[in-house]
């Protein structure tokens, strides 16, 4: 078919919008419709790109927890300054998501894009070569200031380069690989000990992430810049541009673009700082954005940094009292691999969630997911009430610990992350996206500093029922706020939803 012919099946009489010619149905060569594809490869490498930052958040975290009781002999680290190791990404996190992550806003989704790679690359440098524990815990926290950045950017970038349709399933599997990280951290941590069993094994655990970051950073230079933003910014040609490179297709479909008129840029700025985020139009998204993800990251960050210390403790065949490095390195083992069986229940979590977002909708998955978070911890808190030596133990820890990674991926974690990046209209998506991921990592570093000190005061069983408490919490507060966004357009979040 040619492209006269194509160019007819294009209605060039009314100017559209940004997202009205990515939800345009593309043809093959031959004219042949594909209601659900194909995207471009400009598309396609945006997505993969955007996964990295998912991906290291969970090597990073999770390789931690592995890492810890080397750190511990290495250091001879009291029970705060475990806190500390634990809390610091989180920490960076936090402070990057809101403060760094919201400057796409005002300098674009591509600078802050590149930059947080960046960033999280020099990191990843110098903890290699920490002399201490001081400078461990500075670097731990950089790379969360470049990992939080990565919350709302990468979000947006993949949201607002996609169709509608399956928004939610290509956000979720990026989101997806942060579960692929922590099986890989586990995994990276377990592979280090065994080729070198020794405390400063956990300098080569960090090490191995630095290619695949160097890689992933001169990807992201090649990327396109959001025509979402730029329409929003009252660059119109420049959007056009940008979204020509994004739509590039063989042969071209739409041939050509036609957005509606540029609007000022004082009118675009007009209400986008955070200010605008409290207006009684954007209140109910920032309550649902924001206090059901710090809710799940009370539970998520807590097991999942301190799975290995928690099995430790459970597993058969432990070495009660580690005389030596061997002892350490033995007992480290045993939990790595009971936290790597564990984690593949994550995997199997967001694939499920990836299947049905679109389909079943954000809102029922995230209640749906937290009820069953509390149930998984219900199950595990009641191990405490069998001896060390009862095999019943064992299986209701692994039985809670998995159905609670399943349900959290398949609910709370991936749809808190989705629902954050598309409540909010274009001029403050980034930060109601990076606050909302803000608030999420109080919670989170809450957690990670108080978990230790809290398993030694209270114990297993008190702490898990509180967790129990905030999982229907969050089912709670998610329901009375929700903002149903499956298949909505994000041309018209702000309008329609309020």
């Amino acid at each position: 078919m040619d492209q006269a012919v194509i160019a007819e099946k294009v209605k060039d009489g009314d100017a559209r919008t940004v997202q009205d010619y990515i939800d345009e149905t593309p043809f093959w060569a031959d004219g042949t419709s594909v209601p659900d594809g194909p995207m471009s490869g400009m598309q396609w490498r945006i997505w993969w790109l955007s996964i990295a930052g998912k991906f290291f958040e969970g090597l990073v975290v999770f390789m931690t927890g592995v890492a810890l009781p080397l750190l511990a002999k290495d250091w001879d680290l009291t029970a705060a300054q475990h806190g500390m190791v634990g809390a610091a990404t989180l920490f960076g996190i936090l402070v990057g998501a809101s403060a760094l992550g919201a400057l796409s806003d005002y300098f674009g989704r591509k600078p802050m894009f590149v930059f947080e790679i960046g960033l999280f690359t020099l990191f990843l440098a110098l903890i290699v070569v920490s002399p201490g524990f001081v400078w461990f815990i500075v670097c731990l926290f950089g790379l969360g200031l470049a990992l939080g950045c990565d919350y709302p950017t990468a979000h947006v970038m993949i949201s607002e380069s996609t169709p509608s349709r399956i928004r939610g399933r290509l956000v979720l599997g990026a989101f997806g690989f942060q579960a692929a990280g922590a099986l890989a951290g586990t995994a990276v941590g377990y592979f280090a000990l065994s080729l070198d069993p020794d405390v400063g094994a956990w300098r080569w655990m960090y090490g191995a992430a630095l290619i695949p970051a160097l890689l992933v950073l001169i990807g992201r230079f090649y990327v396109t810049e959001s025509p979402h933003w730029l329409a929003e910014m009252g660059q119109d040609q420049k959007a056009e541009h940008e979204l020509n490179r994004l739509l590039q297709r063989h042969p071209p479909y739409p041939p050509r673009f036609n957005l509606p008129a540029a609007k000022a840029e004082a009118a675009a700025k007009k209400e986008s700082g955070y200010s605008a985020l409290f207006k009684k139009k954007n209140r109910r998204a920032l309550v649902l954005a924001s206090v059901p993800w710090f809710l799940q990251d009370l539970g998520t960050y807590g097991i999942g940094i301190f799975t290995p210390t928690i099995l430790a403790a459970s597993l058969g065949h432990k070495r009660e009292h580690a005389q030596n490095v061997a002892d350490l390195v033995h007992n480290d083992l045993l939990a790595a691999k009971g936290a790597a069986m564990i984690d593949v229940l994550l995997l199997l979590g967001i694939a499920i969630a990836v299947l049905l977002s679109d389909k079943v909708g954000r809102i029922k998955l995230q209640v749906v997911g937290f009820v069953g978070c509390a149930a998984g911890l219900f199950i595990a808190a009641q191990s405490a009430l069998f001896s060390n030596d009862d095999p019943l133990k064992l299986v209701l820890i692994f039985a809670g610990f998995m159905l609670f990674n399943f349900m959290t991926n398949l609910g709370p974690n991936a749809q808190t992350y989705l629902i954050a990046g598309e409540v909010f209209p274009t001029k403050v998506r980034a930060k109601g996206a990076g606050l909302a991921a803000s608030f999420a990592k109080i919670g989170a570093c809450t957690t990670a500093f108080l978990f230790p000190i809290l398993l030694a005061d209270i114990g297993t069983q008190a702490l898990l029922y509180i967790l129990v408490g905030t999982s229907l919490l969050g089912a709670l507060v998610t329901w009375l706020f929700r903002i149903e966004t499956k298949g909505v357009k994000l041309d018209t979040v702000g309008v329609e939803l309020r």
